[in-house]
């Protein structure tokens, strides 16, 4: 698999988070940033057109503290939601305001995931910290609908299922990931997802029981939620923890993952050598991840090296490493 950059977009004096594809326009692309490495200072949102002049840039908003995520609306073009250091989540209309909609303040401290439930009938996000709490809100109410509690450690993140209503799956700092069922708030499943903290996770895009984790052990397991006393796929080869994987919404055994190694990486489950690509351009800890729904083999990172990768990767064939 050969990989070309397309793109690269500097966030001088912010360090790289998450990165998110919108749904709606193939060409645009969030990108939340904290200043000193998220330790102090503001953190910014970017909504970038990734063929527009320059750096692309469409709206920048600026926050009080680091922004660690971000997901778009499924409903609204121009909303996302960021999820903030001070605990904070935030609803932004990009096209009409540098300034929140609408503030959520209720996790006690920091908001480290957000993620919008691609369910069309249900317009509802989680969002995970690091109080250990997962809350589920209805973006037209600033209360929360439910909190999940459970976890034991950090939540480092949460993710609604891509096919069943109400499931979220999460990973914590307690090593375990949880599948919950948003109508009784209990976790219908919970095993051991890592060695270390479990930072990440994803749902495979085409069957509802495959989700992969990764964390500080450096390792990706392939889980099928049926059997799940050892993982169907266990993916070595990065040096450093794993910080984001996400599955392709194209081909159902590949996926992606990034590193504090400095390399972006995709797997093919299917392959004897499920490593088919090692992409190291970053000088720093790579955080966010992200493939385009719009465009087969697109991808997107950013890093605390304050710069954002828009990469193709293409098969070819034999597998090269870049």
């Amino acid at each position: 698999m050969s990989v070309v950059q397309v793109r690269l977009i500097p966030t001088p004096n912010y360090h790289g988070y998450s990165v998110k594809f919108s749904p709606f326009n193939p060409n645009l692309l969030a990108i939340v940033t904290g200043q000193n490495f998220g330790l102090s200072g503001n953190g910014k949102l970017i909504i970038t057109d990734i063929t527009g002049p320059g750096n692309g840039t469409v709206c920048e908003c600026t926050w009080k503290d680091g922004l660690f995520d971000v997901t778009w609306s499924e409903e609204l073009p121009s909303h996302v939601v960021t999820a903030s250091g001070d605990g904070r989540l935030q609803l932004w209309n990009t096209a009409e305001s540098e300034t929140p909609v609408t503030v959520y303040q209720e996790h006690e401290r920091e908001a480290y995931s957000v993620d919008w439930c691609q369910t069309r009938d249900q317009q509802v996000f989680v969002s995970a910290s690091w109080d250990t709490t997962l809350k589920v809100w209805d973006p037209n109410r600033e209360r929360s609908l439910i909190t999940l509690s459970g976890h034991e450690a950090l939540a480092y993140q949460a993710m609604w299922s891509p096919h069943i209503p109400g499931c979220i799956a999460s990973v914590s700092g307690d090593k375990t990931l949880r599948i919950w069922n948003v109508r009784n708030g209990k976790a219908s499943i919970t095993l051991r997802a890592c060695e270390g903290e479990a930072l990440t996770c994803d749902w495979c895009k085409y069957n509802k029981n495959i989700i992969a984790t990764a964390g500080t052990d450096n390792v990706i397991n392939v889980w099928d939620l049926r059997h799940v006393m050892q993982p169907v796929f266990r993916l070595p080869g990065h040096e450093y923890p794993v910080r984001r994987i996400k599955y392709s919404p194209f081909v159902e055994s590949k996926l992606a993952s990034v590193s504090y190694d400095f390399t972006t990486r995709m797997w093919d489950c299917k392959l004897p050598a499920p490593c088919i690509a090692v992409h190291q351009k970053h000088t720093e800890f790579v955080y966010g991840l992200d493939f385009s729904n719009h465009e087969e083999g697109l991808v997107a990172d950013c890093a605390w090296d304050q710069t954002v990768g828009i990469y193709k990767f293409t098969p070819t064939p034999q597998n090269l490493s870049t």
